[in-house]
């Protein structure tokens, strides 16, 4: 059983992240007396509280048995709640699982605690079930591993009945409805139920007085904050800088994230939610200042930065999210879809804009030549928009395609983060069944 704390002391104190930190293992850890953390893609924390298991998230679909496993062989005690930290589906897939168990022993199905935002969410997964699919592939599309679970393949799916289904039929929707507060006593242990809006707008996180445990569930996820995201819904960098202010206030001695390895140490604790808040707060101050003197997007975007020393932090490497693209939601959020381009407020099609540009540099061909050569000196971003167009006045040449998927593989290889890789990967596949589809032929 790994010492999760001390390896967390260890990488934090040392400024070192060298072995990984987010860890889909399920395996599980005692990292308290009376508390365990299941290792997966979200982690599974747990108390064994007087009267049963209370387990914070219930990891994925595809890990939620994995998880229940594991925690059987540390206790055989019921499961008297599961608390969704957030309706994310990495963490409420598994729920099924945890209802399974406590059913096969005679034991009634476990209280489900959740934000009252949640069933609003299962609500939207419901109706936009295919269009949550198509963006989870591509946004995990462009790495390999572990990660790859979420992309759901009917092939692995636990239930072939639900394949097809983004919110698996067997999750339960919370039966405990949390507003912004709800203090409630499970043997005779105090716990705090906090709301706060961060990655989501259903977020809860956990506070024990007694014990001085706070359950974070993604408010720390050992990367950069996830408050970008270009394909989901809006995300909360104000809010969210505001809930961990709070949580510093509480003088936490052990913080239970729902990825990522646990932290131990009062002072420890402070200064990792410090620093994740400080670089929210400077995004969020030098954006609005921007916008406030008229800048537009894109030029708030190449402008507002975060220190590169801050980025190189074990916690907030950007391999997930990245600084950017919480600048883009930032923008979103008090300034609208817009980008103050004049043209883009009602533009042509790409392909027309694409055909335009390429009639007026000589040919597709030559754009996309000239796409290459940006791309191997290092100029990825230019290259990208080059490759564009000319995919766009060309679709469905195999020879533009073949080299417009070379471009866009040369900018995933050089990207940190993974949602950045997932979405070049999916255009450089676009551009592959360009290629092999004129093989067929």
């Amino acid at each position: 059983m790994p010492d999760l704390l001390a390896l967390s002391s260890r990488i934090i104190d040392s400024g070192v992240a060298d072995e990984p930190v987010n860890r889909v293992t399920n395996e599980l850890s005692e990292v308290a007396d009376d508390l365990a953390m299941v290792e997966s893609f979200s982690h599974v924390v747990t108390w064994r509280s007087a009267e049963g298991l209370v387990c914070f998230d219930t990891s994925a679909v595809n890990t939620g048995a994995k998880v229940v496993e594991a925690l059987r062989k540390w206790s055989k005690d019921p499961f008297h709640a599961l608390v969704y930290t957030h309706g994310h589906v990495d963490h409420v897939g598994g729920c099924g699982a945890f209802v399974e168990s406590n059913v096969r022993s005679g034991l009634p199905s476990p209280h489900i605690i959740g934000h009252r935002h949640v069933t609003r969410r299962f609500d939207r997964y419901q109706f936009t079930n295919d269009w949550n699919r198509f963006i989870n592939q591509r946004q995990f599309g462009g790495v390999r591993g572990e990660l790859d679970m979420l992309i759901l393949d009917t092939k692995e799916h636990p239930n072939k009945k639900d394949a097809r289904l983004f919110l698996a039929s067997d999750v339960v929707r919370p039966t405990h409805i949390v507003d912004d507060f709800h203090a409630t006593t499970i043997g005779d242990e105090p716990l705090e139920f906090h709301h706060g809006r961060g990655e989501t707008d259903d977020h809860l996180w956990t506070w024990f007085p007694n014990k001085k445990w706070l359950a974070s569930g993604d408010f720390i996820i050992w990367n950069f904050p996830n408050a970008g995201n270009p394909q989901k819904v809006q995300r909360w960098p104000v809010e969210w800088a505001a809930t961990l202010r709070k949580m510093i206030a509480r003088e936490p001695e052990l913080l239970l994230p729902a990825h990522g390895l646990p932290i131990e140490g009062k002072e420890r604790i402070a200064m990792v939610l410090d620093d994740i808040a400080s670089a929210l707060e400077k995004l969020v101050d030098e954006t609005v200042t921007l916008m406030n003197q008229g800048a537009n997007l894109v030029d708030i975007v190449h402008t507002v930065k975060v220190p590169d020393a801050t980025l190189r932090k074990p916690y907030m490497r950007p391999f997930y999210d990245e600084p950017e693209f919480v600048v883009r939601n930032i923008w979103r959020q008090f300034g609208g879809w817009w980008d103050g381009a004049a043209s883009r407020l009602k533009p042509s099609r790409d392909h027309e804009v694409g055909a335009e540009i390429a009639h007026l540099a000589g040919g597709a061909d030559v754009l996309i030549a000239r796409a290459v050569e940006l791309a191997e000196t290092g100029n990825l971003r230019l290259a990208c928009h080059l490759a564009d167009f000319a995919g766009w006045a060309a679709p469905d040449d195999p020879d533009v395609h073949e080299a417009r998927a070379r471009v866009y593989e040369l900018r995933r290889k050089a990207e940190p983060s993974l949602m950045s890789k997932g979405i070049f990967r999916s255009a450089s596949r676009e551009s592959e069944a360009v290629v092999d589809a004129s093989k067929k032929r």
